[in-house]
């Protein structure tokens, strides 16, 4: 059963040594499906994918996926400890990357909290470390 939450998204990024860090508070549709938590949400403008959705799909600790559809696709299949090669669709075309996924913590159903850490690479060349923090609340 799907139930109103609210969100609140912080989405850090390091390249080399910048840190750029972008905040959501937005309304979100979360549901438990086959032992997966899974939290639905309109971009915004703060995103930069303005005119898209994102899905987030978590299980325990171990794998997740971020899919975002709309003006702008891509799915990101996150495994800890695997390297995963994911299409990502830009305005321009899409482009081949590596996702690394370093942590999951998925305590929705305890206390509302998720944290996914992962280093994003392009044909092999260092993009980004990036982080998601979110909170979940009803």
């Amino acid at each position: 059963m799907k139930t109103n939450v609210l969100i609140s998204l912080t989405s850090i990024q390091w390249q080399d040594d910048e840190k750029s860090e972008t905040e959501l508070v937005t309304k979100a549709k979360h549901s438990r499906e086959n032992g997966w938590d899974v939290i639905s949400y309109e971009d915004t403008s703060a995103t930069g994918f303005e005119g898209s959705v994102t899905t987030i799909k978590v299980d325990k600790n171990k794998n997740a996926s971020i899919t975002r559809k709309g003006t702008a696709n891509s799915v990101l299949s996150l495994e800890i400890g695997r390297k995963h090669f994911c299409q990502y669709g830009t305005p321009y075309g899409n482009l081949q990357i590596g996702v690394y996924t370093h942590a999951i913590e998925n305590t929705i159903a305890k206390d509302g909290r998720l944290y996914i850490k992962y280093t994003l690479d392009l044909n092999s060349s260092y993009l980004s470390d990036n982080e998601i923090i979110m909170t979940v609340q009803e």
